[in-house]
């Protein structure tokens, strides 16, 4: 009579409610495989060198050493990672915002305008997706020696103004966020079109426009390959490629017994600006942009 119960109180269960616990029981699963990564990162970060090789990853070491090391961080070479993390800052600020200013622009003139050859452009940039960035690193170097702009700063953040992903998002998102009536209305009371855009077009885009914003700026911000050749002066590095270096000394021999704990611990400080960046935009994908901007 219990197993019979039981049989019917399942077949009672809706399915949507057994499909939401699958669900919910993959956002945990996927939760964990993304959190764990940085708890041990964490953890690592507030460890001596013995520790770090003796103790278990996911739990404090004998002693607790995370503010010692962040002065470490910023003492080491005579506080040259105080350079690295501004370099990195600047490329990737500059880099996000002139790419996804780029790719709104262009992504906004390929949904909303008619031209000759636009379908050709759309699918150029559709088949650069597909290009793996470093098949266009050592092009991208000589380029850029020819115009002697290795070892500068603009090596790093004029190629990362260029998003094909960011267009090809921006015109999709355009074509269906701007609607035409809009900007039929727009020139009926004689706007012209630079107008129509940075006024109508710009605030029904701002979703977008912050999501390839993110996206340049953690592409940029992790990028290693680009600065690794075009950079030769260690004061013009980026956060990536300063810590590769003091990884690379410490698996060498040469003060791995300082190194360890440093970089891991550079690496922990390195993402706290991603973090806040993340919090602080994420307002900006909230609806309700797109009835305000009717309203103006």
């Amino acid at each position: 009579m219990s197993a019979l119960t039981t049989s019917r109180r399942r077949r009672l269960v809706p399915p949507n409610e057994r499909r939401n616990t699958l669900l919910t029981i993959f956002v945990w699963i996927a939760v964990l495989y993304f959190l764990v990564p940085l708890v041990w990162l964490f953890m690592a970060s507030t460890k001596n060198n013995s520790d770090l090789f003796t103790t278990f990853g996911l739990w404090f070491g004998t002693a607790f050493e995370l503010f010692g090391n962040i002065g470490q961080v910023f003492t080491f070479q005579g506080g040259v990672f105080t350079s690295w993390l501004g370099n990195t800052i600047l490329y990737a600020v500059v880099s996000a915002i002139g790419a996804a200013a780029l790719a709104t622009a262009a992504g906004y003139a390929l949904a909303k305008y008619r031209f000759a050859g636009r379908d050709a452009v759309f699918w150029l940039i559709i088949g650069s997706i597909m290009v793996p960035m470093t098949a266009l690193a050592i092009p991208t170097y000589l380029l850029f020696s020819a115009m002697n702009l290795t070892d500068n700063m603009l090596g790093i953040i004029l190629p990362s103004l260029v998003s094909p992903f960011g267009v090809y998002l921006m015109r999709v998102y355009a074509a269906d966020s701007v609607d035409d009536s809009l900007m039929e209305a727009a020139r009926i009371d004689g706007a012209g079109e630079f107008r129509i855009f940075f006024t109508i077009g710009i605030r029904l885009l701002v979703p977008g426009l912050v999501t390839v914003l993110l996206f340049q700026l953690v592409a940029t911000w992790n990028n290693y390959f680009l600065p690794l050749i075009m950079l030769n002066t260690p004061e013009l590095f980026p956060v990536t490629v300063g810590l590769a270096n003091w990884q690379a000394a410490a698996s060498g021999g040469g003060g791995g017994q300082v190194l360890f704990s440093t970089v891991l611990t550079g690496a922990l400080v390195s993402i706290v600006p991603l973090i806040v960046a993340f919090v602080f935009l994420q307002r900006y994908w909230q609806s309700g942009l797109a009835a305000g901007s009717v309203k103006g």
